[in-house]
Formats: C-alpha cells, sequence, structure tokens
C-alpha cells in the first residue's frame, strides 16, 4: 500500500523558512505602518467635534476645503519642494562628477566624508546655525555691512528663499550621493568613443553622460523632493507665515481640526505615491 504523505521539499521549507523570518518585519509593518495609515484615512472622512477631534458622521467636506481653502498652501509646497530639488541638482551633479573622477581613492573618501559630515549634527541644531548666520545681525549681513556694500540689513529670514536655502543646506547629500553612484559606475570609454565619432564634450554629455547616470538623477530627485514636500521644521524657523508649507498646516491641523489635518496627510501621501510611482517606472532604467 502506498502511502499518500508526500515529502517535504527543499524549495518548499525555504519558503516556509523565508516568510518565518519576514513574519516580525511584517508584524511591526501592520501594526506601527498599516494600522496608524488607516486610521488617518478613516479620520480623513469624518466630522469635526468638540475640541477638534474626529466625530461620526463621514463626509468629504474635508476634502473639499483642502482643495478650496488651502490649494496655495499645496501649490507652495510643490512649487518650493520642485525649486529646492532643481537647485540641489545643479548643483550636486557637478559636485558628484568631481568627486567620482578624483585618481586619488583616498581625496574621494575625504569629499564623500565632507558631504556626509553634516548628518553627524542634529537637523534642528543645523536649522537654528543656519537661522543665525542669515539673520540681520548674523553673517551675511555682518559681512556685507564691514565692507561698505550695504548699509541696511537684508532681509533674509521669513521668505521662501531662505526655506529653500535651507532645504538646499539640508538635503543636497540626498543628490549627490545616487548621482555618484551612477557615476562611478560609468564607462568614460564610451565619451572617448563619441570624441572619435566627432561629437564635442556637450553632445557626448548630452547624449551618453546624462542618460546613462539618469537613474541616479531620478534617486537624488525623489530622495530630495519628497521630504522638501513635507518639512515643516526649516519652513517653520526660515519662512515663518510666509514660508507656510504642507507640513506646517499638518502640524497645526492635527491640534484643532483633526479630521482636515488628516485630510491634509493623506493628498500629502498621494504626492509622494506619485513621486515614487514615477520613480519605479523610469529610476530602474540601467537594469533594463
Amino acid at each position: 500500500m502506498t502511502s499518500s504523505v508526500q515529502p517535504v521539499t527543499k524549495p518548499t521549507r525555504e519558503k516556509s523558512r523565508g516568510i518565518f523570518t519576514a513574519l516580525p518585519a511584517a508584524i511591526w509593518l501592520a501594526i506601527f505602518f498599516v494600522l496608524p495609515l488607516l486610521i488617518v484615512f478613516i479620520m480623513s472622512f469624518m466630522s469635526t467635534g468638540r475640541g477638534g477631534r474626529a466625530v461620526m458622521p463621514l463626509t468629504i467636506e474635508n476634502y473639499v476645503d483642502v482643495f478650496d481653502r488651502f490649494i496655495s498652501v499645496v501649490q507652495r509646497s510643490l512649487w518650493i519642494g520642485l525649486l529646492t530639488t532643481l537647485v540641489c541638482l545643479l548643483v550636486g551633479y557637478p559636485l558628484a562628477f568631481f568627486i567620482s573622477t578624483r585618481k586619488s581613492a583616498g581625496m574621494r573618501n575625504l569629499s564623500l566624508f565632507l558631504i556626509i559630515l553634516p548628518f553627524w549634527t542634529n537637523f534642528l541644531v543645523r536649522t537654528y546655525a543656519l537661522q543665525t548666520i542669515l539673520g540681520n545681525d548674523g553673517t551675511i549681513n555682518g559681512f556685507l555691512q564691514s565692507i561698505g556694500l550695504i548699509s541696511e540689513p537684508i532681509a533674509f529670514l521669513n521668505t521662501p528663499e531662505a526655506v529653500i536655502i535651507g532645504l538646499v543646506y539640508g538635503f543636497l547629500p540626498f543628490m549627490v550621493l545616487p548621482i555618484y553612484a551612477s557615476v562611478e559606475r560609468f564607462d568614460f570609454r564610451y565619451v572617448e568613443a563619441a570624441h572619435d565619432l566627432g561629437a564635442n564634450d556637450l553632445w557626448a554629455f548630452i547624449r551618453i553622460v546624462f542618460p546613462m547616470t539618469l537613474p541616479g538623477v531620478i534617486a537624488g530627485f525623489i530622495l530630495v523632493f519628497i521630504p522638501a514636500i513635507g518639512t515643516f521644521v526649516t519652513s517653520d524657523l526660515l519662512g515663518g507665515t510666509r514660508g507656510l508649507m504642507i507640513g506646517n498646516l499638518i502640524q497645526q491641523q492635527f491640534r484643532n481640526n483633526q479630521p482636515l489635518g488628516s485630510a491634509l496627510s493623506i493628498v500629502l501621501m498621494g504626492m509622494v505615491m506619485i513621486a515614487l510611482l514615477i520613480y519605479i517606472r523610469y529610476g530602474d532604467q540601467e537594469n533594463s
């Protein structure tokens, strides 16, 4: 009589072991990510009760308010985030290119160390330091007055420009590092071949270098753009009321109107998801 029990194959055992290994991480994500996100999503459709708490019945008025009363804040956040990302790209791409083309490994490591060094200091402390530098009695105004270029301090603080400066200062390494990784893998023999075929440096960069390092550019774009549009510390300390962004608005609304703050959070997450979908679509072209 033949037994009906089938032996457990090795792939089946490995699959079961893999599921068991991933189970703690899955439980952690379910409790501390999926569940809070679900709560915020449900709250975004609830009405505002006493003390700004979320109560029944369900409504879509919160989303109507977001795209009616606060659309200017959403647009400002997108605009500041886009400008910050473009400035980081214009500064970070040549910098990453310069670092990766150094012949000395020690010089490359030192340059990367200097890029990462600001992360050894708390982001809030660095923002306060930048606030001091840009203040009316700060380093920049003091220097310009001492050499006679200005007679009165320039109002750098509490402007959108100050917010952009602070965001570029904070997030520039996130643009440099992925571009550096792409340039480091780039084979410069392609450029030599382009020169042999009659292309100048500019045309070789446009047709060869930039397209082949585009995955690093897209990765840097996402890594800078996503935190830039949701920031609230930099815009609060450097921009004041004129630098109000969606992150500040969410912080304010959760104190007084939890459903509206939840709706703003979902809208922000939607913008982040769009950026991530763009990265998934175009950011891995080097593997195709």
